[in-house]
Formats: structure tokens, sequence, C-alpha cells
């Protein structure tokens, strides 16, 4: 939905809503936008506004940059799998396709393995987009020791099971995205695009009329207390 006009409207509580209706599939989205004591919380609703059951997937898109994300930030993810795609992200990759393991250690294409909790500079040259499942609960947050600052975001994993974990550290390729030096942390229903997540069995569906909300918060804070 990047590239279609959301209407908005200014709520008195000084929030925002933005909303949308898709054009392929019968569905709009809803977003409350609102800042309370240092958080951002955006709570987001999905409705089935036709008259047949409606399938879908959905994520939230959140990147992290300079001048909070460098070397020696850290990452931590209550979770357990990653998992890699059959085939390499780009040709800077650094994890080796096609691979399920245990978190935080994934295998690389040279041999050997990586901690995903340690976060490299820009040098690395590097560009992974790889899928983290298995949550206990829906908690990210990463550390940056050098500013004492660490950044949380806190969802829900019955709604957004998998994240998807997109490093570019310096090695894009990609003209869009050539030099770009990041980390997203990206909750999401499925691994999966829709039609696989349908045959897969990871789709949601929404009956006629049906909403399905969830909220997503994201803070900073000092010392860990985020």
């Amino acid at each position: 939905m990047a590239l279609v006009p959301w209407q908005a409207e200014q709520l008195g509580d000084g929030a925002a809503r933005l909303s949308v209706s898709c054009e392929r599939l019968p569905l709009r989205l809803e977003r409350v936008m609102r800042v309370e004591g240092g958080a951002l919380s955006v709570e987001g609703t999905v409705t089935n506004t036709g008259e047949t059951r409606v399938p879908f997937v959905w994520g939230q898109h959140l990147v992290l940059g300079a001048p909070f994300l460098e070397a020696g930030c850290r990452l931590e993810l209550p979770a357990t799998t990653i998992v890699t795609a059959d085939q390499v992200w780009e040709e800077t990759a650094r994890l080796a396709p096609g691979q399920r393991s245990e978190w935080p250690h994934a295998r690389l294409r040279d041999g050997g393995t990586v901690d995903l909790r340690d976060v490299p500079g820009p040098e690395a040259r590097s560009h992974d987009d790889l899928f983290v499942g298995g949550f206990t609960e829906g908690r990210a947050t990463v550390a940056n020791p050098r500013l004492g600052l660490v950044f949380t975001l806190r969802w829900d994993a019955d709604v957004h099971p998998w994240v998807v974990l997109w490093q570019p550290y310096g090695g894009a390729r990609d003209p869009s995205l050539a030099g770009c030096y990041a980390l997203g942390v990206e909750p999401w229903t499925s691994r999966h695009c829709l039609a696989c997540a349908i045959e897969a069995g990871e789709a949601r569906w929404l009956e006629p009329g049906e909403s399905l909300s969830t909220t997503v918060v994201a803070e900073v804070g000092t010392d860990g207390n985020g």
C-alpha cells in the first residue's frame, strides 16, 4: 500500500488516524498512531469489506539506521529459529541459503557461524534478508552501549509470529538501496507471500465484515529500561 494515497484525520487526543482501501482485495486498513509517555503506539485494523472470505498476510515495516545503529549494537529476540530463503538475497549475502538454524547462531556461506545478536558496521559490506520465528513473546530490543540507549519494539506474537530481519550492512547493490546501512525488524503474520502462505496454511482469513486489530509499540529508553 506504499503507492496508494491514505486518508488522514487528526484526533482530539493528539493522535492521528490513517486509512486506505486495498485495490485488489476487499480489505480496508486503518492505523491510529499516538505518542504516550515517550512511546509510539500504532493500532492497526484490517477489515473485510467484501461479501466473501478473504485471505491476507500482514506485516510491519520498521527499520533502524544511523546515528543510532552502529557497530557494537546488540539485537535481542526471545526466539528459537532462523530460516533463510533457498537462494541468497544478494551476492553480498553472508548467510548460507536454505538453512534452518537455532537462534541466534546462523551458518555462513563461507563456513562457520555468526551470532546475529551482534550488529556489525557498514564495513561488513553484507546484505541479508532472513526470517526468525518461535517467539515466546513479541519483543525485540536493540541496544547501543556507546549511547546508553535501548530501542524496544513490542507486538502480539500470536498475530505476528515471524520477524523478517533485513540486514543491509553496507552491502546493498540495488541502485535504490546502494550503500544502505540499516537493520529492519519487521513482525509478519507469515514468512511467505500470500499465495505461498495460503498453500502453507499460514495465511490469515477474515469473514465478510470481520476485523482484526493489533497494536505495535516502539520506544527508546536508557540502560535497558526502554
